[in-house]
């Protein structure tokens, strides 16, 4: 049987992590957290030519101020890191899961010719905020903070703090991305709760990464993982008509002439999973992997995210964790 362990971490589970009034706001409502990520500028009279030559995403057909999902992958066609690249004229400003910055730091140094894109690191000085749940653009619009159209970045301006404001386009797991000043972070979130935000912490954001069925660095994206099975076709993270790029050819034939054998899809648990064996079983075989699990309060459920083989069979019961589970499709669709 071919190896499901794609990922890097196990899953972790604490009920108190999510508190009631947040997985509410995450359902129904909206909140802003925070998120644990890397802030890399990379600049140069070369930076679209040369992202276009290593990230998945069509960065020049996208198109200055465009804001896009993609990855950087390995020759063979696996993720190094996921991103989101918002285009403002000659830079390129990237958000990265916090553990792929120095991954992505190291490849930009073999990959970006110094003369024509260089990146430089801003995490410590810049915060992203992020805003998610199904009323997140409309507490945004509330607190004062333009709002682009879908896959658009531009400028804002929040009580006198000026921010980079970035939508993603449809579908994604939160609303509205805010890039801001480490020292003006207060002033936005007072905005946001005054609009009736509920201010977070990552957690929360995770839990509404995993309602949208978004794979995570260190969990469903490991160092194995082709974009493909983790639904990079349905985030629009791949393109298959912008020409080449690191790691293309394997994407390219996966896409038109295969399929993947593994896939990204949802757990709801009858139980609690066991973080101790995050095997997912059905017909005492085994068929794949937990890889990201959530409490959700409002419903008193564990749901989650695993890979599993596309073999399958998704309308019958399977053990997940060691405990009764059923798939679920994605994004997940729940009733507050």
């Amino acid at each position: 049987m071919e190896n499901t362990d794609t990922v890097t971490a196990p899953f972790t589970l604490s009920h108190d992590a999510v508190t009631s009034q947040e997985a509410e706001a995450a359902i129904a409502g909206a909140i802003v957290a925070q998120d644990a990520v890397g802030i890399i500028d990379v600049t140069g009279p070369g930076v679209v030519e040369c992202l276009q030559g290593v990230l998945t995403s069509d960065i020049d057909g996208a198109g200055d101020g465009s804001f896009l999902y993609g990855a950087l992958l390995t020759n063979k066609g696996m993720i190094l890191c996921d991103m989101w690249t918002a285009r403002h004229g000659s830079h390129a400003w990237l958000t990265i899961p916090i553990q792929g910055r120095d991954v992505l730091l190291e490849a930009f140094g073999h990959y970006l010719p110094p003369r024509l894109a260089r990146a430089t690191d801003h995490t410590d000085n810049l915060v992203v905020l992020r805003i998610a749940g199904p009323q997140a653009l409309s507490a945004a619009a509330h607190a004062g903070i333009g709002i682009p159209e879908p896959g658009v970045s531009g400028s804002t301006v929040v009580g006198g703090v000026a921010c980079t404001v970035s939508r993603p386009p449809e579908p994604a797991h939160f609303g509205l991305q805010v890039q801001l000043e480490q020292e003006s972070v207060s002033t936005v979130l007072d905005a946001l709760t005054r609009a009736g935000a509920v201010v977070s912490d990552t957690p929360a954001l995770d839990l509404t990464r995993i309602l949208a069925g978004w794979p995570r660095l260190g969990a469903e994206i490991g160092e194995k993982t082709l974009p493909q099975e983790v639904r990079f076709d349905e985030h629009n993270g791949v393109s298959y008509t912008k020409g080449c790029y690191t790691g293309q050819e394997t994407v390219a034939r996966v896409h038109f002439r295969g399929h993947v054998n593994k896939q990204l899809t949802g757990l709801l648990w009858d139980g609690t999973p066991d973080p101790a064996d995050p095997s997912i079983r059905q017909d005492d075989k085994d068929v794949g992997r937990v890889t990201s699990v959530a409490w959700l309060s409002p419903f008193e459920q564990h749901i989650g995210l695993g890979i599993v083989r596309q073999q399958i069979d998704a309308s019958r019961a399977l053990t997940a964790g060691g405990a009764p589970a059923v798939i679920a499709s994605l994004p997940f669709e729940l009733e507050p």
